[in-house]
């Protein structure tokens, strides 16, 4: 079965800028053994995240993030069945938050300010998959060609 697990998390102290990128790479390296796919937003403070494969890998990985006392304020936007994956090509995406083109942004959110402790879940993976539609996601490691 497989499944989609769609959270935010708040940075529990500021993190230079090759920490974040070791903790992705660490990320893309477990992933791809546990067969899980999805796409990470850094928007300086606070992480949003999509893990999709199969409940037990998706909910470990989440478990685990959520124990891991350089995240707080972890918030589970939303957890569902799905029949197939949206995140499919990468073993872990990444945006930053200045690649985000502000009419996207302003689709999906109430200001220019992307905050997903005050956005539905739904909105949230609408914001993802306008991302990935507009090519702003970008490759590490992906899972299958380039994307």
């Amino acid at each position: 079965m497989l499944v989609r697990c769609l959270y935010a998390s708040r940075m529990a102290k500021p993190m230079a800028p090759a920490t974040l990128r070791a903790i992705l790479e660490d990320s893309r390296k477990n992933n791809v053994k546990n067969g899980i796919t999805g796409v990470l937003i850094s928007t300086g403070d606070a992480f949003i995240q999509v893990l999709e494969g199969g409940r037990a890998q998706v909910s470990q990985t989440y478990n685990h993030i959520a124990s891991d006392k350089r995240h707080s304020e972890v918030t589970l936007l939303s957890f569902e069945s799905i029949p197939q994956r949206s995140f499919e090509s990468w073993s872990m995406g990444e945006v930053t938050i200045g690649q985000l083109n502000p009419t996207v942004l302003l689709k999906h959110s109430a200001t220019m300010q992307i905050n997903p402790f005050a956005m539905s879940g739904a909105a949230v993976l609408a914001l993802l998959n306008d991302l990935v539609a507009s090519g702003t996601v970008v490759c590490g490691n992906a899972t299958r060609g380039k994307r």
